[in-house]
Order: structure tokens, then sequence, then C-alpha cells
């Protein structure tokens, strides 16, 4: 008996099968940066999975430079990056999801209804002590909220505010948009920014907060959509080759009209021309 024949016997009985008994190796991509980009890719991922189930993807966070440093080391399969990219990562493959905006969140219970970029810059310098001088509760000072470094909401802010992202003055730095929403839904003074989608998403569930408008422009997808929103901004993964395989796969299949359900029930906008 030769060992074709002898390894063909041998499958039947088998539970797991390998390459060699005919069937499909399995494939585990991964995917590391940006925590708004992740619960994005996380959803298609698991839908992706549903028809392809010899692939598995998995997602880890860390912001939107550690997506950039790692798809570019090779570390991972790809990155989330919730930004466009910057000159000097032209080297990088980029594919475009869907789009989101940032805006400014506060406590439910916060009677402000809107805050100028001129307000925004004397909070984030650490000008202002009292909600009372910004239509807001007197004698209650605001809590700064700001992100961490490296995180590609707080270069799209700071950059809003035309102030360097090292210069934002805050209480409190955070990692992820759930942990900025978490902070300010626990403390009334709170002020912080986030993604639209993830904000609008967690005020769909109940969470007490409130998104305010920019430059008078409502925090709404359809001004996302149609450009008209201050920080408007592509939600990306890249790569350090042109995607090829399971990846290849998983983003033609992430990008179909078919999967534009996803991005919408994510409070994200689909991709133009979808």
């Amino acid at each position: 008996m030769d060992r074709r024949t002898f390894l063909a016997g041998s499958c039947l009985g088998l539970l797991a099968f390998t390459w060699e008994c005919g069937a499909e190796e399995s494939v585990k991509l991964l995917a590391t940066g940006s925590s708004t980009v992740a619960p994005l890719v996380a959803e298609l991922a698991r839908r992706f999975e549903q028809s392809h189930p010899t692939i598995r993807i998995d997602v880890q966070t860390g912001g939107s430079s550690r997506g950039v440093a790692d798809a570019r080391r090779g570390v991972v399969d790809f990155g989330m990056v919730s930004r466009a990219l910057k000159t000097n990562e032209s080297d990088l493959y980029v594919t475009t999801l869907a789009n989101d905006g940032v805006s400014v969140i506060v406590h439910a219970d916060n009677p402000v209804q809107a805050l100028s970029r001129a307000d925004l810059i004397a909070l984030y310098r650490g000008e202002i002590d009292d909600w009372g001088r910004l239509g807001g509760k007197v004698g209650e000072p605001p809590v700064v909220v700001t992100k961490a470094a490296g995180r590609s909401t707080l270069e799209l802010f700071a950059s809003y505010l035309e102030m360097p992202p090292e210069e934002l003055k805050a209480a409190i730095v955070i990692g992820d948009n759930q942990q900025g929403i978490k902070t300010v839904a626990g403390n009334p003074n709170a002020v912080g920014y986030v993604s639209i989608g993830a904000a609008l998403q967690a005020m769909a569930a109940g969470t007490p907060i409130k998104v305010l408008p920019m430059n008078g422009i409502p925090a709404t997808l359809e001004a996302v959509a149609d450009g008209s929103f201050p920080i408007s901004r592509p939600l990306n993964v890249v790569t350090r080759q042109p995607p090829n395989g399971a990846l290849a796969q998983f983003l033609d299949f992430a990008l179909a009209q078919a999967q534009s359900d996803i991005v919408v029930a994510m409070s994200f906008v689909p991709r133009h021309g979808q």
C-alpha cells in the first residue's frame, strides 16, 4: 500500500482532517489598531466567518498608530486606522471600509447645547473653571477628557483646534471610544470627544451622553456623508503588501453592498458610491 492509499483510508477515521485528507487548511488573520474601526471589522468578520468557516479573524485594538506600525512591520495581516494616511505612510496599501466623524460629547444632564471652537480651545487650554461661563451650571468646574497619544481621534481634534496634540490639557486621559463615553456618562461635568458612530450607538442604548454640534453643524450621519461636518474621516484598513488570499476575500466581502447594513447599523456612513 502506497502512502496516498494509506492516507485516503486513514482519513475516514479521523475527526480532524488535515490538508492531506482533502480538507482546506484553516487560516487565521490578525488585525490591530483603531478602536473606532475595530468593532466594525469584528462585526464584518463575524458574518464573513459564517460563510468561510476555515478563516478566523482576530481583532485587537491599541490605536491607529499601532495599526500603522504593526502593518508596516508585518507582525499583523492588517492594521486599522481611523483617519486618512499621512504623506509618510504612502508605503502602505489602504482600503476604506466606511466614513465617520469626531464630535464633542457631554453628559445628558449638562444644559450646554453647543460649544464654539473658541470655547473648546479655552477648555483644552485649561482656561475655563466654571461651566457657567459656557451656559452650563454655575459653580461646576468642567472635567476635561482627552485621548491618549497615538490615537487618531486626538490628532484630528487637535488639528481642528489648531493646537499641537501635546498641548491639550485634560484632567482625564482615556484610550478607546468606549472608555471616553463611559467617563463622560459617569460624570455630569465631563466633556470629551469621540467617534460620532460610537456616540450615537451609545445614546441609542440609553447611555446618558449627548453629542454637540460643531461649527453649528449637527453631529449626524448625514453631515458626515455630505462632507459638511468639520471633522470627518475615513475608516481604513492598511497592509504592507497588496491584499491577497484570505485577506483579499475578506475585504471584498466587507466592501460588498450586502454588508452596508452592518455599517449603517453601527452608525457609520457607507463608502461613497455604495
